[in-house]
């Protein structure tokens, strides 16, 4: 029930104190991040963790003036790769046989059907795939600074490709996806902090097939 109470806490913050949060709170939300499932556990995105405040002052204008990007304590940028290629595909495939200290022929065999597989897609599509994956990570650490304490404001609401040139994400085959800025309400200020939650009921969203 902890887990539940807090994320009826939780709301898409919209005002923030600039209260810095510790770190170690920090470290555990993207914690829960990095540990968040992916297909076929690729992990194709980066997270980039914005505490400069130069460079939180020029995201601002291109996320709609939102003072939440300023008055974050970090501002968090889930960057999906902007494609897959064979490089970034065996990467993860070795990194897996090293910490596991053994091949698996089935687990060879899969890595060879992804390479004849995703390589060859639109970068487009292989690009909104990555950002799906980015954004279970996104939900864990979204969930896991609740179970913190930690307020955030989950946000689609900025231009992405003035975020990369900003961030120089391009360069890195990174292209922004969802921003998750974290830090502490400021309730006084903040129209959303008492409002009532609203949601479906169980009812409307839950379908079972028995």
């Amino acid at each position: 029930m902890e887990l539940l109470d807090k994320l009826n806490w939780r709301y898409a913050t919209k005002a923030m104190n600039g209260e810095t949060v510790p770190q170690e709170k920090v470290d555990r939300i993207l914690e829960a991040a990095r540990l968040a499932p992916t297909s076929s556990g690729l992990q194709p995105f980066e997270i980039i963790v914005v505490t400069n405040q130069e460079l939180k002052e020029k995201i601002k204008p291109v996320a709609w003036n939102q003072s939440v990007v300023t008055d974050s304590s970090h501002l968090l940028v889930f960057a999906a790769w902007d494609n897959y290629t064979e490089e970034r595909i065996n990467k993860m495939f070795d990194l897996t046989n090293e910490i596991r200290g053994f091949k698996n022929e089935g687990w060879e065999n899969y890595r060879q059907q992804l390479l004849g597989m995703y390589p060859q897609r639109d970068p487009q599509v292989n690009f909104e795939h990555a950002a799906r994956q980015a954004y279970i990570a996104f939900a864990e650490a979204l969930t896991a600074a609740a179970f913190e304490g930690v307020d955030s404001t989950p946000m689609e609401g900025f231009d992405p490709d003035a975020v990369d040139e900003i961030l120089g994400l391009r360069a890195k085959g990174l292209r922004s996806c969802v921003l998750l800025p974290i830090g502490y309400r400021k309730t006084e200020e903040d129209w959303l902090a008492n409002l009532v939650k609203v949601r479906k009921s169980t009812e409307d969203l839950v379908t079972v097939m028995d």
